[in-house]
């Protein structure tokens, strides 16, 4: 449960991965830069590799983070692989322990199960994924929800219960066997009170609610109960980071994920802009007070500078690991900033596994 620190790195350093898609490329390019990340981190040292689940969004091709997780377990052999998360009101609970317990078979002892309870996209798309009636009433039934799917893990309903005959396959029904760890994500309170009390890992989107971060992480120690999985607290936050050879080089590329949300943000959602595009575009004086914000809150520049701010962000939160995520428009600037990450920090310099 609890990440390895490498090298000079404060905390565990993981990855999060939204398989974004970038102008003029492919889902089918996306996903073979998704393996090449996945590769390079387990070679480098990174705890985890997180795919997120999203739904209509041209720009973010991780619609079926079961699906991309059991090709990058077939390309690894030591890093964790899981989900950041899996949005579970919009499924049912006994189709997640399927998934997830077929991932656990594929790659024993190395998947994770983080679950939320937004939906990973808009309202009509959420009607869409839930049916009809279901939108309103998901989320708030995310305790059972959970509560359900823990059972189906565990194969353990009780005795006349009206699933205690239903088995998660694979699963427990078939014999002593390993079950992926239940993380709890959220950008608000309600899951950190929630994983607090349940004794579980907490994972905070630091990445696009920065504001809620401290009371969040507050919240979750406060309210932990100790349980079978954690004596103690562990909190990870997700990041934006971007690293570049240059200040400059890596202001441009993380300008490309600022427009990319602004346009999702105002009803305009597409392919992630090219850095001439981002430079180009004639931003309002609100559309540029909204970039300038969101780029605040992305730990970007040379290797040094964003070793610096991670390393104060560790320094404010108390984060016991930290999740980056790198969005850019090219494959090849988000590889290359996980690379540099690990050499600002003296992390591992292996080589890939051989498939």
């Amino acid at each position: 449960m609890r990440g390895t620190r490498h090298g000079r790195a404060p905390v565990p350093l993981s990855v999060l991965d939204l398989v974004t898609v970038g102008s003029g490329s492919t889902a089918h390019h996306s996903l073979r830069t998704s393996v090449a990340l996945s590769r390079l981190a387990e070679s480098r040292g990174y705890q985890r590799h997180w795919v997120a689940e999203h739904h209509s969004m041209p720009g973010v091709a991780s619609s079926s983070p079961a699906v991309i997780l059991a090709h990058l377990a077939a390309h690894t052999s030591r890093i964790r692989l899981g989900s950041g998360g899996v949005m579970l009101p919009n499924h049912a609970p006994l189709a997640v322990a399927e998934q997830f317990g077929t991932l656990e078979a594929l790659a024993p002892g190395r998947i994770d199960l983080g679950l939320g309870r937004a939906p990973g996209t808009d309202g009509r798309t959420a009607a869409a994924l839930r049916g009809p009636g279901r939108l309103d009433e998901a989320a708030d039934e995310f305790p059972r929800l959970l509560a359900e799917l823990t059972r189906f893990l565990d194969d353990d309903f009780p005795a006349g219960h009206p699933y205690s005959r239903v088995h998660a396959v694979p699963g427990p029904v078939q014999g002593p066997t390993g079950r992926p760890p239940l993380w709890l994500l959220g950008s608000s309170g309600f899951s950190a009170r929630l994983a607090g009390e349940l004794g579980l890992p907490f994972a905070y989107a630091h990445h696009f609610s920065a504001a809620g971060t401290l009371p969040a992480l507050e919240l979750y120690r406060q309210t932990f109960r100790p349980s079978a999985v954690l004596d103690a607290p562990y909190a990870l936050i997700g990041v934006s980071t971007l690293a570049a050879e240059t200040t400059a080089d890596a202001r441009a590329q993380v300008l490309t994920g600022a427009l990319s949300m602004l346009r999702l943000r105002t009803g305009r959602p597409g392919l992630i802009p090219t850095p001439e595009e981002a430079a180009a575009y004639g931003y309002s004086p609100l559309e540029r007070e909204f970039v300038d914000n969101w780029m605040s809150n992305v730990v970007h520049g040379t290797p040094d500078e964003v070793r610096a701010g991670l390393d104060a962000l560790v320094a404010r939160t108390g984060a016991d690991e930290l999740m980056l995520t790198a969005n850019a428009h090219g494959g090849a600037a988000r590889l290359r900033s996980y690379e540099l990450v690990a050499d600002a920090y003296g992390m591992p310099a292996g080589e890939p596994a051989a498939d």
